[in-house]
């Protein structure tokens, strides 16, 4: 699916794109077919049955659609908090030097 961006530097992952509208859209349609699904699959109905499958379809494809984007922010956000501890780290060592 080369309408889907799979690689994502983070300046850009941050930026909202058609990626985060795809989720936006598919997130309640999984909680709705999963919950209906669900229930109607605990009276063993047919309907039930086809209904989890489809939210669990759904749900796989949105995280597919989503998770590049979310590991690449969350990759420089790690960063920047290593880099801010390091630096934090650094500066309690000079005062306690003193």
């Amino acid at each position: 699916m080369a309408w889907v961006k799979r690689k994502w530097l983070p300046h850009e992952a941050d930026e909202w794109t058609k990626e985060d509208w795809i989720a936006i859209v598919l997130s309640p349609l999984s909680y709705i077919f999963i919950t209906f699904g669900l229930a109607l699959s605990l009276f063993l109905l047919p309907s039930g049955f086809i209904m989890l499958a489809i939210g669990l379809v759904i749900t796989v494809f949105m995280f597919w659609v989503i998770d590049p984007k979310l590991s690449s922010i969350s990759k420089e956000y790690e960063r920047k908090q290593h880099k801010y501890l390091d630096d934090l780290e650094q500066i309690q060592r000079w005062e306690e030097q003193k």
